[in-house]
């Protein structure tokens, strides 16, 4: 029969198992603590990508308060504005910082945006271009030249006509190779590649979680598991309690066992979050076993096929020909990126409708080239996105930058490699140790109560 001991505990366990109490702490604190690393860990982890968006409700009175906290305490993911109490995940509630992060640690380290730009075949994206625009190519001419130069156009026999038209189907290839080159020769001015990856992934938290689970998604795992090894931090307290119990020394016997008990298990919670971020990420390179056990951190050891895995995410995700067009076409220098095509067009066109013409069209002021600049320009940004943003366009793409980022990423020092995920952790890994904290106490708090103290 079960005997209830409200003074110890609600069980009497020396009785239902026929054991001394040595023996049941020595069996149940172990467990409990690993129960508590595993919990801890495993939250942990959770916490850092869930939920993507602020989850919450209102509580009256917080937006009192909330001026009056510290500022620690008011950055915390749990606070929304007008009151809302609730809770985010660390890394999509710092969407902007991990971007940022992600190219000063990563994009930066493995190249320009030069490079970037020239893995993506500029040639062959004019050739695409223009292959795209052959069929439709003569109705947009005739259309620009009919609405800002319907007197000259006009005036021009029909013979004359089909032949600016032929011309303008023969050069287009090599006028929107010339608009590329342009583009290339301007690129660093043209593309911010660290505000377009900031505003892709600020808009996309989402995103920003799976490029860091893709890559980091065993060392995410093994994080979790490692909390298991509180059932090995579990028996120096058990220890510690059948001593203090057994001997009662004067200081030790000061301090109640339940202090004890909870302050062993909040120190677990820390310990193995402290000891899971440690056997991740360092040492960056191998070192002797008697400065770290593990030799190489999990992370530095796995470069190579995390490397793969990193590479993959970003030109899927980030590095595509999709974001680089629109930053390039309707960025904060989508106006530049116009112009330097008007640049090219304007040549074309003095070439295209012959000098005899272009003489003509000035002296009798029935054209103006830098209207038609203008316009033709504006046709070409326009009509870019229809091929740049496709489905299979992107992901012929992404295998170029996917393979020019997997061997920079493989060239990387390990330390620096490991560097981009931990960044993301170290963030706020007082945090974690906080939860880790919180957790072993609440944890520690049943062992009292079922086991007594």
């Amino acid at each position: 029969m079960i005997e209830l001991n409200v003074a110890s505990s609600f069980i009497d366990w020396e009785e239902l198992t026929g054991q001394s109490q040595f023996i049941v702490d020595l069996v149940s604190i172990p467990i409990f603590s690993a129960i508590a690393g595993l919990i801890t860990n495993w939250t942990g982890v959770l916490m850092l990508f869930a939920p993507v968006h602020f989850t919450g409700f209102h509580m009256r009175g917080l937006k009192t308060l909330f001026p009056l906290l510290p500022r620690k305490v008011q950055i915390l993911p749990i606070f929304a504005p007008d009151g809302i109490l609730g809770f985010q995940g660390f890394i999509p509630c710092r969407a902007e910082k991990m971007a940022s992060l992600i190219v000063d640690k990563s994009i930066f380290r493995i190249g320009g945006i030069a490079d970037f730009y020239q893995e993506l075949e500029p040639d062959v994206l004019a050739e695409q271009l223009a292959t795209a625009a052959r069929p439709n190519i003569r109705q947009l001419a005739t259309d620009v030249l009919e609405k800002e130069h319907s007197v000259l156009w006009q005036l021009l026999p029909q013979p004359a006509r089909n032949a600016v038209l032929a011309t303008i189907d023969d050069r287009l290839p090599t006028i929107s190779r010339k608009a590329f080159a342009k583009i290339g020769e301007h690129i660093d001015d043209l593309l911010n590649v660290k505000l377009m990856t900031v505003n892709y992934l600020r808009s996309n938290p989402g995103i920003l979680c799976d490029i860091f689970k893709g890559f980091g998604g065993p060392e995410l795992r093994f994080m979790v598991r490692i909390g298991a090894l509180g059932f090995v931090f579990g028996f120096p307290l058990a220890l510690y309690l059948t001593f203090v119990r057994e001997y009662h020394p004067p200081v030790l016997s000061a301090i109640p066992n339940w202090i004890m008990v909870l302050g062993g298990a909040a120190l677990i919670g820390v310990i193995v979050n402290i000891l899971a971020i440690k056997v991740v990420f360092e040492p960056g390179d191998p070192e002797p076993r008697y400065k770290y056990l593990w030799k190489q951190g999990l992370l530095p050891k796995r470069q190579h096929e995390a490397a793969a895995q990193f590479a993959h995410m970003l030109s899927t995700e980030v590095l595509t020909v999709a974001n680089f067009s629109r930053e390039l076409l309707f960025g904060t220098c989508g106006d530049k990126t116009a112009s330097f095509i008007g640049e090219v067009v304007s040549d074309e066109v003095t070439g295209i409708l012959t000098p005899v013409v272009s003489t003509l069209a000035h002296t009798l002021g029935l054209v103006d080239l830098d209207s038609l600049q203008h316009r033709a320009s504006m046709e070409f940004v326009n009509f870019a996105p229809e091929v740049f943003y496709s489905k299979e366009f992107n992901e012929e793409k992404a295998k170029k930058i996917e393979a020019f980022a997997t061997d920079r990423f493989r060239a990387l020092p390990p330390a620096e490699f490991g560097e981009m995920l931990y960044t993301a952790i170290e963030q706020d890994a007082w945090l974690l140790y906080v939860h880790g904290a919180v957790l072993g106490v609440v944890v520690g708090a049943v062992h009292l109560l079922l086991f007594g103290w």
